[in-house]
């Protein structure tokens, strides 16, 4: 079956003293840039030479208990007096197959380059040294200096690593432009497969802006250049040297490469990168809402001429946009001047921008456009108030999607019933549930005769008290493979009435 692939190589239980690492062999000249015949590379011998000694080897070993190593044999259940009892007790525990009394190192290898000679900075993927209790760079050379971590970030697979400069003479390499990168540009890969140090492979770029649902902002390159497992964490260059991608992922049914190999974009990784060394962590802008694609039927009950942009369907209590800057059921067509094309746009481009930067946000509400002024939070600590980590210790909470005080979902926006609005709408005391504020034009619930100003009660005889839960069930509803959500809707003087909406 065909499968996605991160390249680190598999894990092998190594017997300590005894495992070499196989690395390649170069003398590092001046670097010197090749010529291109119309067809392709003549040769890109002084292109490879020049960089080799910038690409590294990353070796990680981590202790595990003796059953959880690959390999590891486990202590046979035997009935109870057996007579071999005994005999199998000494046997396992000599060799290391009682989980409590033994260990056993468990190495990874993978690849990454140095961005900085002076300060000793190493890039890779975050997952070629997730949970490592030691991690080695080994360069060109044979030369092997000890690692520390600096920073990760699992959102976009990255992560950081810094040497003693003054261990070895390093051999930086630069970012380039993976934006000027287009479709047939000649490429090349350097790294480590299957433990070959100082690999070298040659391809074009196959595709961008690929989307292979490894995280929030994948906008992977396609490349046709041969990686393998180990390659995890390579530079891919471009034909003046520059790292435009960072090796991470391939298509392939059997575990070796088939032409399909995807890199991380150095436009979204050298930010990261740059992140990463000065905090140590990220620090992503955060918007605030809760977005969905907009669909040609959205669209058109929008008024929009093209499905485009990002739906909101809800906004994020406590959030950047909780003051109604942007409210639910906008459409999110532009944001600090880039536009978005579809819903997977928008995070990437938020997550881009500085934290507490004021940018220009063009949406369209109720099919007229307009720009509103939006500073953005802080993503991180977005995620703190949605696990609940600002005060609140309830672990169930913990679990749970962040509130929203409004929601637009089958053509209507919902909010709280709070006072502000059952004054607002002159709903009576005694009606409780989920006020409706806004009911789309052309929509699934115009045609059932919904108004502003009523109430949902219950969704499907399960009673509703906050957007939050509005959409809950309507998504549990979908995956249920329902075609119709029962409504019971409650007028503003609390009479009460079945309604049932398409959700196709």
């Amino acid at each position: 079956m065909t499968s996605i692939l991160l390249l680190r190589a598999a894990r092998r239980t190594f017997i300590a003293g005894t495992a070499a690492l196989l690395v390649g062999t170069v003398a590092v000249p001046s670097f010197v840039t090749p010529s291109f015949a119309a067809d392709g590379p003549a040769s890109v011998a002084d292109l490879a030479q020049g960089l080799l000694g910038a690409v590294v080897n990353i070796s990680t070993s981590q202790t595990v208990k003796g059953t959880e190593g690959p390999g590891a044999v486990p202590m046979p259940q035997l009935p109870e007096g057996s007579p071999f009892q005994d005999f199998f007790d000494d046997f396992f525990k000599n060799r290391g197959g009682d989980k409590d009394n033994s260990a056993q190192k468990v190495q990874s290898l993978g690849s990454g380059f140095v961005i900085d000679a002076e300060q000793g900075i190493v890039v890779t993927n975050n997952h070629v040294i997730a949970d490592a209790d030691d991690i080695e760079v080994n360069f060109s050379d044979g030369v092997t200096l000890k690692a520390t971590l600096v920073g990760t970030d699992t959102k976009t697979d990255v992560a950081v690593l810094k040497v003693d400069p003054k261990g070895h003479k390093l051999t930086a390499v630069k970012f380039g432009d993976s934006t000027k990168m287009r479709v047939g540009d000649w490429v090349m890969a350097i790294g480590n497969p299957f433990g070959l140090g100082g690999t070298v492979t040659v391809g074009i770029v196959s595709a961008r802006n690929r989307d292979i649902n490894s995280g929030p902002y994948d906008d992977f390159i396609q490349t046709d250049a041969a990686i393998n497992r180990g390659n995890s964490g390579g530079p891919l260059f471009n034909s003046a040297g520059e790292v435009i991608g960072i090796n991470t992922a391939i298509i392939s049914p059997s575990g070796g490469s088939i032409g399909i190999g995807f890199s991380i974009p150095s436009q979204l990784a050298s930010g990261v990168v740059d992140q990463l060394r000065q905090f140590g962590e990220t620090r992503r802008g955060w918007l605030g809402v809760r977005i969905q694609p907009v669909t040609d039927d959205i669209a058109e009950s929008l008024g929009m001429a093209t499905a485009k942009g990002a739906l909101v369907a809800g906004v994020i209590k406590g959030g950047p946009v909780d003051n109604g800057t942007i409210q639910a059921g906008d459409v999110i067509i532009k944001f600090d001047g880039k536009d978005i094309h579809e819903m997977r746009d928008l995070p990437r481009v938020v997550a881009e921008s500085p934290v507490g930067k004021a940018v220009d946000v063009l949406i369209v509400r109720k099919g007229v456009e307009q720009t509103v002024k939006v500073t953005l939070g802080r993503l991180e600590d977005g995620e703190k108030l949605a696990s609940g980590e600002n005060g609140n210790t309830d672990q169930d909470k913990g679990n749970k999607a962040p509130a929203v005080s409004t929601a637009s979902v089958l053509g209507m926006t919902v909010g709280e019933l709070n006072d502000e609005t059952r004054k607002k709408f002159s709903i009576a005391a005694d009606v409780s549930g989920v006020v409706i504020t806004d009911v789309a034009k052309d929509s699934a619930a115009a045609e059932r005769g919904i108004q502003p100003g009523e109430v949902i009660t219950e969704i499907a005889q399960e009673s509703v008290a906050t957007p939050k839960d509005v959409m809950d069930r309507i998504g549990a509803l979908k995956e249920q493979g329902r075609k119709n959500a029962l409504l019971m809707l409650a007028s503003k003087t609390g009479e009460l009435r079945f309604v049932t909406i398409r959700m196709d």
